[in-house]
């Protein structure tokens, strides 16, 4: 197997080591286990990425990953000041303005002919920020305030945060699933354009759940050069059964490896291996084949 400069060692067996190449198996590392296991994953290629050069852009939803050697630290809390107001981020030139009135767009469902007015209105100076919107007594504020609550006001308060190379969002404080959402989708329509980053992503199910946040699934998962991006769960959901790459099995219940296994397209008999505590296997696929390895976790 030819292997790339972005080839880091996943498992070992007594034999050999078994490597994940994004170049050669897919930017997208889905990572399914149970308790903190994907956790210990993500922080260990975490590591190795930075080895190579790369950043880290991690999202939390636990608030367990270290904070050393991050250049900037994001907590997000029910009812604090975030700074994060896409339309004052595009203001400041950290996000394109267009994609700022979409994720306005997402977040509180607004059709295509109020997302236009919108655009038009912060072109001309009208609007600067979103609670500005909201007080703008047009429709696109009407539609806004059907799902603006107390905590999106607190949310957008504050000044933009100025982001380094490596980033750690920690969501581990925020209850409201919408908050997360927001936050989540915000940060990944600044960073989606980022190279030389390893994007981490715990747990993706979680973040997944609201309208926000599956919508930045594809700005994180897209292929691009220069970018890995690796996705850790304790559940087996379709939002992420269906993203394209690779997957690392690790310890879980036997239905759970059943299903996994069954989304992979892995065919019923040897090559559905249990997996036990400390171990995992990989499994890839190509045009031709799918390829299923076990082994230790190396950490």
């Amino acid at each position: 197997m030819k292997y790339s400069k972005l080839a880091v060692e996943i498992l070992r067996d007594e034999e050999k080591s078994i490597y994940y190449d994004p170049v050669y198996h897919g930017r997208t590392l889905k990572v399914f286990g149970i308790d903190d296991d994907p956790l210990e994953v993500l922080k260990y290629l975490t590591n190795k990425y930075r080895e190579l050069g790369y950043g880290a852009i991690i999202f939390d939803t636990h608030g367990k990953f270290p904070e050393e050697g991050f250049e900037t630290v994001i907590k997000i809390e029910d009812g604090k000041p975030t700074g994060l107001d896409p339309i004052k981020i595009a203001k400041k030139g950290m996000m394109d303005l267009y994609s700022a009135v979409t994720v306005v767009q997402t977040v509180y469902e607004l059709d295509r002919i109020l997302t236009d007015r919108l655009y038009t209105d912060i072109l001309q100076g009208k609007i600067s920020s979103v609670p500005e919107a909201v007080k703008a007594n047009e429709k696109y504020s009407e539609v806004i305030l059907e799902g603006y609550t107390a905590l999106d006001e607190a949310f957008y308060k504050g000044k933009p945060p100025k982001l380094g190379k490596s980033i750690l969002v920690n969501l581990g404080d925020a209850h409201s699933v919408s908050v997360v959402g927001m936050a989540f989708l915000i940060l990944s329509a600044i960073v989606e354009k980022r190279r030389g980053v390893m994007i981490g992503v715990d747990d993706v199910a979680v973040l997944a759940y609201t309208t926000a946040g599956s919508a930045a699934m594809p700005l994180l998962t897209r292929p691009a050069r220069k970018r890995v991006t690796v996705l850790g769960t304790r559940y087996a959901i379709d939002s992420v059964l269906n993203i394209a790459g690779p997957t690392l099995l690790l310890y879980t219940d036997p239905d759970i490896q059943g299903v996994i296994y069954e989304s992979n397209g892995v065919p019923p008999g040897a090559m559905r291996k249990y997996v036990h505590k400390g171990r995992g296997v990989l499994i890839t696929r190509s045009t031709e084949t799918i390829n299923v390895e076990e082994g230790e976790l190396p950490f």
